[in-house]
């Protein structure tokens, strides 16, 4: 399966379970692998064709920026669950790194990462919305 790797998106969010996680905001950083068949794109040449990575990069701002939840694990599975229901992909991996958690000890990052997949080219395996 081919697959366009976009890494470093980031944006202020207000997710986390403290209080003054919710009302400060912090920047959260996420990466995601699209899964997908180069196939169409390639004879094209037209990126109505592929997934747009701009409009991609663009659904995880929103997610990052939108309604606070309290679990970056949370945020993860609706990035993924969005992408996967948004655009033609086959699958999609979405790590969601949180480098300004509260953390008592030195710490370089912390992350949580998610693979979702369609089951028989139609719906997400796993984490499905209605």
């Amino acid at each position: 399966m081919d697959r366009i790797t976009l890494t470093g998106v980031t944006a202020v969010g207000h997710h986390g379970v403290f209080d003054f996680e919710r009302r400060e905001g912090q920047p959260f950083v996420v990466d995601a692998v699209l899964y997908l068949d180069f196939a169409k794109a390639a004879e094209s040449d037209d990126v109505r064709d592929t997934a747009h990575y701009g409009e991609v990069a663009q659904r995880i701002t929103e997610w990052i920026s939108g309604e606070p939840l309290n679990l970056i694990e949370a945020l993860a599975v609706r990035i993924a669950d969005s992408l996967l229901n948004e655009f033609r992909l086959q699958a999609v991996d979405v790590t969601v790194h949180k480098p300004q958690a509260p953390i008592e000890v030195p710490f370089g990052d912390v992350a949580v990462s998610v693979h979702r997949a369609r089951n028989n080219g139609e719906s997400p395996v796993q984490g499905e919305r209605p």
